[in-house]
């Protein structure tokens, strides 16, 4: 089903980079950037969207032995695309935190589409790089309203002095 011959060839990790910035993105973002795709392919979910838990693991003091931390319901999804001026039949495939199908649905449509070297560097440059430029946005703001809430604790150290002790008696 994918031809991985015809695979984009863009910088490394970007496929990492499309999953975190499709599923960290809200569901209406993604509808209205699927909306405003021209000459849309055909859409087939293989699998899904469907909602589940899985186990989330932490590690102590961040390397150290693993632990099970909870669950935490994810959506996933598989969609095939076809038609729609793709070279061929394309495969996306999406996890996302929560449990919104449609959300899930939308970022495995846009996964497929990143297969396709006719439309990788559309969905890279109309569709994942804003969303990534609004999220820093909003990563930034968050951490400046975190650091002015910061609070400098001083420790003031109590002088010991003959003088003082003198006095008590």
């Amino acid at each position: 089903m994918n031809d991985t011959a015809t695979a984009p060839v863009v910088v490394q990790g970007w496929r990492q980079r499309a999953a975190r910035a499709l599923a960290l993105a809200d569901a209406s973002q993604l509808a209205a950037h699927w909306a405003a795709w021209p000459d849309a392919p055909e859409v087939e979910y293989l699998r899904g969207p469907e909602a589940g838990l899985v186990m989330v693991q932490g590690r102590i003091g961040g390397s150290g032995d693993r632990f099970n931390l909870g669950e935490a319901t994810v959506t996933r999804a598989t969609a095939v695309l076809r038609g729609g001026g793709l070279s061929a039949e394309r495969v996306g495939t999406s996890y996302v935190l929560g449990s919104d199908p449609e959300h899930a649905g939308l970022a495995a449509i846009f996964d497929a589409l990143l297969t396709d070297l006719a439309t990788a560097p559309r969905v890279l440059s109309d569709v994942v790089e804003p969303l990534e430029r609004e999220q820093d946005g909003d990563d930034a703001r968050s951490r400046a309203e975190a650091r002015a809430t910061q609070v400098s604790f001083l420790t003031v150290a109590r002088e010991n002095s003959s003088d003082m002790e003198d006095d008590d008696e």
